[in-house]
């Protein structure tokens, strides 16, 4: 069994305006990780059409669509045990 994916490269703070994007990028020990989930505060986010998640190799991105005063608040991505937040 392999170890479990751990957080190598963290979330970084982003300010952006509204009706801008806000781009949000973690970047994992291996590729093959599984149970990963994205939240804003303590609701989890799914890809739709105000919110996009990509994986790229080991690079796990949000992009919040247009945000509002409303998407202010932590944003925090979660694998295994490991969490980030920004």
């Amino acid at each position: 069994k392999e170890p479990a994916a751990t957080i190598v490269e963290t979330l970084k703070d982003v300010t952006s305006y509204e009706g801008e994007d806000a781009v949000f990028e973690c970047t994992l020990s291996q590729e093959t990780a599984q149970d990963t989930q994205w939240f804003l505060g303590d609701v989890p986010l799914q890809s739709n059409e105000m919110n996009e998640i990509r994986v790229e190799g080991k690079c796990h991105t949000l992009i919040l669509r247009k945000v509002t005063l409303e998407d202010c608040g932590l944003i925090s991505f979660k694998v295994g045990q490991h969490t980030s937040g920004a």
